[in-house]
């Protein structure tokens, strides 16, 4: 069976989609919908697609899935009128910012038995799930502590800033979703705390750009997540996981692993700089899993559900950095 797919959205994290889909065997990029012409036409000189409007998709016989790119307050939405349509839909992160309208679009979902698959692309990292391989074939024991640090290079601008949700909804929630992976338990407990240290206007547009978040599950496993809009030595991406018989670990990818020894000392070329670069074989490796799951009629590996649950622990973060308390999950739940 081949997949058939349309983009919602030629922005860059479409243009990745659709190297992952050219990629992937058992799928077919067949139609692009987005706004600006001068992108839908550079994609399907590109791919060879189609460039079709969003109803236009909705409605073809020739398109199995979509995968969707537009922007966070179109998800759920689109989630919806493609569900309605009998189409697989994969989302990016997001699928909406308030927990109330999630419900209500898992609710449609449910209703119409469609397949939704949440873009949480660190999951298909290769060196992410060979530390969750460690997990469950029980090399490290039972896991005790997680320890995640992600920190990006430098600060997007404050227009995105003000639209994207803040920093837990936008940047932490990918490593809330990595915690409740690993953990393997639903946290119970979230303390968290955040700063202006890297730019004032980031404060003036109502953010944070440094936090630290601390989760505990009801049987007291613990997570620890930081978080920094600047690391000036590149894009800072490592996790730890603790367990009763031994650890294991991920480090950060650099941009080759020559190291040189001299007697001034060793040397090494610097971290990866940029998310797309050190994530694209996830971002491959998570598209494939989408394809094989509509191919062959099965659950996604990553739900509405765990969209939903990494924004219930975002807004969790949120309230407990405003507040200076400790929340429990449940006060966010109702």
């Amino acid at each position: 069976m081949t997949v058939r797919i349309g983009i919602l959205g030629a922005g860059r994290i479409g243009k990745a989609h659709a190297v992952a889909i050219s990629a992937a065997a058992g799928a077919e990029f067949v139609a692009v919908a987005e706004p600006f012409a001068d992108a839908a036409k550079a994609m399907a000189d590109e791919h060879g697609c189609d460039i079709r409007t969003i109803d236009e998709i909705a409605t073809s016989a020739d398109i199995d899935g979509v995968i969707i790119c537009t922007p966070t307050d179109t998800h759920a939405d689109l989630i919806e009128q493609f569900c309605k349509a009998g189409k697989a839909v994969f989302c990016e992160k997001p699928v909406d910012l308030s927990i109330k309208r999630v419900q209500d679009c898992l609710k449609v979902v449910e209703e119409t038995k469609g397949t939704l698959m949440v873009g949480f692309n660190r999951r298909f990292d290769p060196d992410f799930t060979g530390v969750k391989d460690a997990i469950d074939d029980g090399t490290i024991g039972k896991v005790e502590m997680v320890t995640i640090t992600s920190r990006d290079p430098g600060a997007p601008p404050v227009d995105y800033i003000k639209r994207s949700g803040g920093i837990f909804r936008d940047m932490t929630i990918h490593d809330f979703d990595i915690a409740r992976w690993l953990l393997g338990e639903e946290v119970a407990e979230v303390q968290a705390t955040g700063s202006v240290l890297v730019d004032e206007e980031i404060g003036k547009a109502g953010d944070y750009d440094s936090v630290n978040v601390l989760m505990k599950t009801a049987s007291g496993r613990q997570a620890v997540i930081t978080n920094t809009r600047r690391a000036t030595y590149g894009y800072d991406q490592r996790i730890e996981v603790l367990g009763s018989e031994g650890m294991a670990q991920a480090d950060n990818h650099h941009e080759n692993t020559v190291q040189i020894a001299t007697a001034d000392g060793y040397k090494r070329r610097p971290l990866m700089n940029f998310f797309m670069e050190r994530y694209m074989p996830a971002y491959q490796a998570e598209i494939r899993a989408f394809v094989a799951a509509v191919e062959q009629g099965v659950t996604p590996p990553t739900t509405g559900e765990d969209g939903l649950m990494a924004l219930v622990l975002a807004e969790a973060a949120v309230r407990s950095a405003a507040e200076g308390r400790m929340v429990k999950v449940s006060e966010v739940l109702g």
